[in-house]
Protein backbone atom coordinates (compact mmCIF):
# COMPACT_ATOMS: atom_id res chain seq x y z
CA UNK A 1 0.00 0.00 0.00
CA UNK A 2 1.12 3.61 -0.90
CA UNK A 3 1.29 6.50 1.03
CA UNK A 4 -0.92 7.73 -1.38
CA UNK A 5 -3.59 5.46 -0.33
CA UNK A 6 -2.58 5.08 3.42
CA UNK A 7 -3.22 8.89 3.49
CA UNK A 8 -6.74 8.38 1.67
CA UNK A 9 -7.81 5.79 4.10
CA UNK A 10 -6.84 7.82 6.84
CA UNK A 11 -8.63 10.42 5.87
CA UNK A 12 -11.87 8.69 4.92
CA UNK A 13 -11.20 7.17 8.93
CA UNK A 14 -11.30 10.48 9.94
CA UNK A 15 -14.59 11.51 8.19
CA UNK A 16 -16.13 8.38 8.87
CA UNK A 17 -15.50 8.84 12.98
CA UNK A 18 -16.74 12.76 12.80
CA UNK A 19 -19.42 11.87 10.79
CA UNK A 20 -20.44 8.59 13.10
CA UNK A 21 -19.78 11.03 16.10
CA UNK A 22 -22.94 13.67 14.28
CA UNK A 23 -25.09 12.21 12.36
CA UNK A 24 -23.90 8.22 11.61
CA UNK A 25 -23.57 7.56 8.22
CA UNK A 26 -19.73 6.76 8.19
CA UNK A 27 -20.53 3.86 5.72
CA UNK A 28 -21.26 5.62 2.56
CA UNK A 29 -17.57 7.53 3.13
CA UNK A 30 -15.41 4.72 4.12
CA UNK A 31 -17.26 2.03 1.58
CA UNK A 32 -16.31 3.90 -1.23
CA UNK A 33 -12.57 5.07 -0.44
CA UNK A 34 -11.24 1.37 -0.12
CA UNK A 35 -13.25 0.97 -3.74
CA UNK A 36 -11.06 4.06 -4.49
CA UNK A 37 -7.74 2.29 -2.61
CA UNK A 38 -8.18 -0.55 -5.23
CA UNK A 39 -10.19 -3.23 -3.14
CA UNK A 40 -11.89 -5.68 -4.52
CA UNK A 41 -15.70 -5.03 -3.71
CA UNK A 42 -16.42 -7.72 -1.53
CA UNK A 43 -12.88 -7.63 0.17
CA UNK A 44 -13.41 -3.72 0.55
CA UNK A 45 -16.52 -4.42 2.11
CA UNK A 46 -15.32 -6.75 5.39
CA UNK A 47 -12.26 -4.65 5.28
CA UNK A 48 -14.88 -1.61 5.70
CA UNK A 49 -16.72 -3.30 8.58
CA UNK A 50 -13.87 -4.23 10.89
CA UNK A 51 -12.05 -0.84 10.27
CA UNK A 52 -15.50 1.15 11.83
CA UNK A 53 -16.76 -1.76 13.93
CA UNK A 54 -16.01 -0.24 16.96
CA UNK A 55 -18.10 2.59 16.44
CA UNK A 56 -21.42 0.21 17.87
CA UNK A 57 -19.66 -0.85 20.40
CA UNK A 58 -18.49 2.61 21.62
CA UNK A 59 -22.49 3.44 20.91
CA UNK A 60 -23.46 1.02 23.12
CA UNK A 61 -21.05 1.15 26.15
CA UNK A 62 -22.23 4.87 26.27
CA UNK A 63 -25.39 4.39 27.20
CA UNK A 64 -25.64 1.23 28.88
CA UNK A 65 -27.06 2.03 31.65
CA UNK A 66 -30.38 2.04 29.36
CA UNK A 67 -29.57 -1.70 28.06
CA UNK A 68 -32.65 -3.61 28.92
CA UNK A 69 -32.00 -6.63 31.36
CA UNK A 70 -31.40 -9.73 30.09
CA UNK A 71 -34.81 -10.96 29.64
CA UNK A 72 -35.51 -14.13 27.32
CA UNK A 73 -36.82 -11.33 24.83
CA UNK A 74 -33.87 -9.26 25.18
CA UNK A 75 -31.61 -12.82 24.68
CA UNK A 76 -33.85 -14.05 21.92
CA UNK A 77 -32.74 -10.76 19.94
CA UNK A 78 -29.07 -11.26 20.85
CA UNK A 79 -29.49 -14.60 19.38
CA UNK A 80 -31.24 -13.51 16.28
CA UNK A 81 -28.81 -10.25 15.51
CA UNK A 82 -25.79 -12.48 15.73
CA UNK A 83 -26.99 -15.21 13.93
CA UNK A 84 -28.06 -13.07 10.97
CA UNK A 85 -24.68 -11.09 11.04
CA UNK A 86 -23.09 -14.46 10.68
CA UNK A 87 -25.31 -15.57 7.51
CA UNK A 88 -25.21 -12.40 6.23
CA UNK A 89 -21.26 -11.81 6.20
CA UNK A 90 -21.55 -15.47 5.24
CA UNK A 91 -23.94 -15.25 2.16
CA UNK A 92 -21.26 -12.10 1.15
CA UNK A 93 -18.80 -14.01 1.11
CA UNK A 94 -20.23 -16.93 -0.86
CA UNK A 95 -21.17 -14.62 -3.84
CA UNK A 96 -18.99 -14.37 -6.78
CA UNK A 97 -17.60 -11.14 -7.11
CA UNK A 98 -19.62 -9.62 -10.04
CA UNK A 99 -22.86 -10.77 -7.98
CA UNK A 100 -21.79 -8.41 -5.47
CA UNK A 101 -20.53 -5.61 -8.16
CA UNK A 102 -24.30 -5.33 -9.56
CA UNK A 103 -25.95 -4.20 -6.12
CA UNK A 104 -23.77 -1.86 -5.29
CA UNK A 105 -24.74 1.24 -6.32
CA UNK A 106 -28.27 -0.06 -5.33
CA UNK A 107 -27.23 -0.26 -1.84
CA UNK A 108 -25.67 2.72 -1.31
CA UNK A 109 -28.50 4.78 -2.64
CA UNK A 110 -30.43 2.59 -0.29
CA UNK A 111 -28.53 3.84 2.85
CA UNK A 112 -28.01 7.37 1.30
CA UNK A 113 -32.30 7.22 1.04
CA UNK A 114 -32.67 5.65 5.02
CA UNK A 115 -30.04 8.56 6.01
CA UNK A 116 -31.45 11.32 4.27
CA UNK A 117 -35.19 9.86 5.64
CA UNK A 118 -33.70 9.14 9.19
CA UNK A 119 -34.99 12.48 10.84
CA UNK A 120 -38.72 11.56 9.26
CA UNK A 121 -38.48 7.61 10.49
CA UNK A 122 -37.24 8.91 13.79
CA UNK A 123 -40.34 10.85 14.24
CA UNK A 124 -42.34 8.11 13.44
CA UNK A 125 -40.63 6.07 16.15
CA UNK A 126 -41.56 8.52 18.59
CA UNK A 127 -44.82 8.51 17.85
CA UNK A 128 -45.24 4.94 17.84
CA UNK A 129 -43.61 4.26 20.91
CA UNK A 130 -46.12 6.59 22.32
CA UNK A 131 -49.07 4.78 21.22
CA UNK A 132 -49.44 0.89 22.71
CA UNK A 133 -46.58 -1.50 21.22
CA UNK A 134 -47.99 -3.98 18.81
CA UNK A 135 -47.27 -7.82 20.57
CA UNK A 136 -43.95 -9.18 19.13
CA UNK A 137 -44.86 -11.58 16.63
CA UNK A 138 -43.09 -14.22 14.14
CA UNK A 139 -43.49 -11.82 11.72
CA UNK A 140 -41.52 -8.96 13.52
CA UNK A 141 -38.84 -11.43 14.67
CA UNK A 142 -38.26 -12.57 10.70
CA UNK A 143 -38.34 -8.98 9.98
CA UNK A 144 -35.55 -8.24 12.49
CA UNK A 145 -33.67 -11.26 11.05
CA UNK A 146 -33.98 -10.19 8.10
CA UNK A 147 -32.85 -6.86 8.87
CA UNK A 148 -29.37 -8.28 10.69
CA UNK A 149 -28.52 -10.51 7.60
CA UNK A 150 -28.86 -7.14 5.87
CA UNK A 151 -26.34 -5.36 8.04
CA UNK A 152 -23.72 -8.44 8.37
CA UNK A 153 -24.41 -8.29 4.24
CA UNK A 154 -23.53 -4.62 3.96
CA UNK A 155 -24.47 -2.89 6.85
CA UNK A 156 -24.64 0.84 6.08
CA UNK A 157 -28.02 2.42 7.44
CA UNK A 158 -28.60 -1.16 9.67
CA UNK A 159 -28.97 1.85 13.10
CA UNK A 160 -31.99 3.30 10.81
CA UNK A 161 -33.89 0.07 10.07
CA UNK A 162 -33.25 -1.26 13.92
CA UNK A 163 -34.41 1.87 15.31
CA UNK A 164 -37.90 1.44 13.01
CA UNK A 165 -38.33 -2.48 13.83
CA UNK A 166 -37.79 -2.30 17.37
CA UNK A 167 -40.16 0.44 17.73
CA UNK A 168 -43.00 -1.99 16.48
CA UNK A 169 -42.91 -4.08 19.30
CA UNK A 170 -40.75 -2.30 22.02
CA UNK A 171 -43.09 -0.69 24.46
CA UNK A 172 -39.43 1.65 26.37
CA UNK A 173 -38.88 5.13 26.00
CA UNK A 174 -36.70 6.04 23.20
CA UNK A 175 -33.83 5.84 24.47
CA UNK A 176 -34.11 2.64 25.51
CA UNK A 177 -34.78 1.57 22.15
CA UNK A 178 -31.61 3.43 20.91
CA UNK A 179 -29.80 1.74 23.59
CA UNK A 180 -31.19 -1.70 22.48
CA UNK A 181 -30.86 -0.69 18.72
CA UNK A 182 -26.84 -0.12 19.82
CA UNK A 183 -26.59 -3.50 21.54
CA UNK A 184 -27.77 -5.40 18.62
CA UNK A 185 -25.84 -3.55 15.73
CA UNK A 186 -23.18 -4.21 17.66
CA UNK A 187 -23.94 -8.18 17.86
CA UNK A 188 -24.20 -7.90 14.01
CA UNK A 189 -21.12 -6.50 13.22
CA UNK A 190 -19.09 -8.52 16.00
CA UNK A 191 -20.45 -11.93 14.19
CA UNK A 192 -19.43 -10.89 11.02
CA UNK A 193 -16.12 -9.20 11.43
CA UNK A 194 -15.28 -12.52 13.38
CA UNK A 195 -16.98 -14.32 9.94
CA UNK A 196 -14.66 -11.97 7.58
CA UNK A 197 -11.39 -12.11 9.35
CA UNK A 198 -11.64 -16.35 9.87
CA UNK A 199 -12.51 -16.18 6.11
CA UNK A 200 -9.55 -14.36 5.58
CA UNK A 201 -11.59 -11.93 3.56
CA UNK A 202 -9.89 -8.85 5.46
CA UNK A 203 -6.98 -6.42 4.04
CA UNK A 204 -5.39 -5.39 6.89
CA UNK A 205 -3.09 -2.66 6.20
CA UNK A 206 -6.24 -0.95 4.55
CA UNK A 207 -8.23 -1.53 7.45
CA UNK A 208 -5.90 -0.65 9.78
CA UNK A 209 -5.38 2.86 8.48
CA UNK A 210 -9.00 3.38 8.25
CA UNK A 211 -9.06 1.88 11.65
CA UNK A 212 -7.02 4.54 13.08
CA UNK A 213 -8.92 7.71 11.45
CA UNK A 214 -11.77 6.68 12.51
CA UNK A 215 -10.61 6.70 16.19
CA UNK A 216 -9.51 10.18 15.86
CA UNK A 217 -12.05 11.31 13.79
CA UNK A 218 -14.53 9.68 16.98
CA UNK A 219 -11.94 11.98 19.28
CA UNK A 220 -12.72 14.91 17.53
CA UNK A 221 -16.39 14.52 16.77
CA UNK A 222 -16.79 14.54 20.64
CA UNK A 223 -15.32 18.10 20.24
CA UNK A 224 -16.64 19.44 16.74
CA UNK A 225 -20.27 18.41 18.22
CA UNK A 226 -20.55 21.10 20.40
CA UNK A 227 -19.86 23.90 17.15
CA UNK A 228 -20.49 22.31 14.24
CA UNK A 229 -24.30 22.05 13.26
CA UNK A 230 -25.40 18.40 12.55
CA UNK A 231 -27.70 19.72 9.97
CA UNK A 232 -24.58 20.42 7.79
CA UNK A 233 -22.94 17.07 8.08
CA UNK A 234 -26.64 15.37 7.09
CA UNK A 235 -26.39 17.26 4.44
CA UNK A 236 -22.65 16.46 3.17
CA UNK A 237 -23.23 12.74 3.39
CA UNK A 238 -26.52 13.24 1.53
CA UNK A 239 -24.79 14.20 -1.28
CA UNK A 240 -21.77 11.97 -0.89
CA UNK A 241 -23.86 9.07 -0.85
CA UNK A 242 -26.00 10.48 -4.11
CA UNK A 243 -22.68 11.57 -5.11
CA UNK A 244 -21.03 8.11 -4.62
CA UNK A 245 -24.24 6.27 -6.04
CA UNK A 246 -24.14 7.97 -9.85
CA UNK A 247 -20.15 7.25 -9.77
CA UNK A 248 -20.61 3.53 -8.88
CA UNK A 249 -23.72 2.88 -11.26
CA UNK A 250 -21.86 4.64 -14.21
CA UNK A 251 -19.14 2.00 -13.18
CA UNK A 252 -20.95 -1.35 -12.58
CA UNK A 253 -24.31 -0.72 -14.51
CA UNK A 254 -23.35 1.31 -17.95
Amino acid sequence: MDIQTSLLLLAAGVAGGIINALAGGATLITFPAMLAAGLPAVIANASNAVAISPGHLIAALADRGKLPPPTRRTISYVAVATVGGAVGAGVLLLLPERLFLLPVPALIAFATLLFGFAPQIQGWTVGRHKAAALPSTGASGAILGLSCIYGGFFGAGLGVILTAVLSITEPNDIRAIKALKNLLATCVSLAATLIFILQGAVRWPETLAMLLGAMVGGFAGGFLIRILPAHIVRQFVIVAGALMTVVYAARYWF
